[in-house]
């Protein structure tokens, strides 16, 4: 799980111009590990791209991470 949150980050960081206001909160559930990404409001749209592009990037490459059980991963964006 640690390892993910690094992933995750690592990820993001360059992407953003408020790299101290990320905050990265992990909600484990029943079927999933969620993962909730906090940026600034001026970094938002930054993460997100053009049409979802970005996240959607973001997100293929966090969820084809194998993690043990039968748990799946999800990635939420918040803006803050």
């Amino acid at each position: 799980m640690a390892d993910m949150n690094e992933l995750i980050l690592t990820i993001v960081r360059p992407l953003v111009s408020h790299p101290e206001e990320l905050a990265l909160v992990t909600v484990d559930s029943e079927e999933f590990l969620e993962y909730h990404l906090s940026v600034h409001p001026d970094d938002i749209g930054r993460v997100i791209g053009k049409k979802g592009r970005v996240a959607k990037a973001i997100r293929t490459v966090v969820y084809s991470v194998k993690v043990s059980g039968a748990k799946r991963v999800r990635l939420t964006i918040v803006d803050s």
